[in-house]
């Protein structure tokens, strides 16, 4: 829980909001994110492939605007992140263009950050 907790303020930048012990509430880009102790199985990561890169699964994360996801992955790469998958644009100059990056939080979730050159196709199929 410590090793989390310091990771999503320090690293990430999220406010702390209630906590106890056992669970500890974050502002996560305007919505709650809520980490709870658990013992974990030390199960290797799980893909599935997509656009030629090997993503985690489960994966849970934001939508960026697209200058706040350029800053931030700055911001990660220097303090030290290792990506899973390392910021990158998918589908350039297509419909639903967009950048991505993967990386695990310290209890080994993954996490997915990504912003659409145009939000409106977002849902673009």
């Amino acid at each position: 829980m410590a090793e989390c907790r310091k990771f999503y303020n320090e690293i990430v930048g999220c406010e702390e909001g209630r906590s106890s012990k056992h669970w500890v509430d974050f502002n996560f880009f305007g919505h709650q994110l809520v980490i709870h102790y658990k013992p974990k199985p030390e199960d290797e990561l799980h893909t599935n492939p997509v656009d030629g890169k090997q993503v985690p699964v489960p994966h849970y994360g934001v939508v960026l605007e697209w200058h706040t996801f350029h800053e931030f992955a700055q911001k990660l790469k220097a303090k030290g992140i290792a990506f899973i998958i390392e910021p990158y644009i998918r589908f350039k100059g297509e419909s639903g263009e967009q950048a991505t990056m993967f990386f695990l939080d310290p209890a080994g979730n993954a996490l997915e950050f990504k912003s659409f050159k145009v939000i409106d196709q977002m849902f673009v199929k």
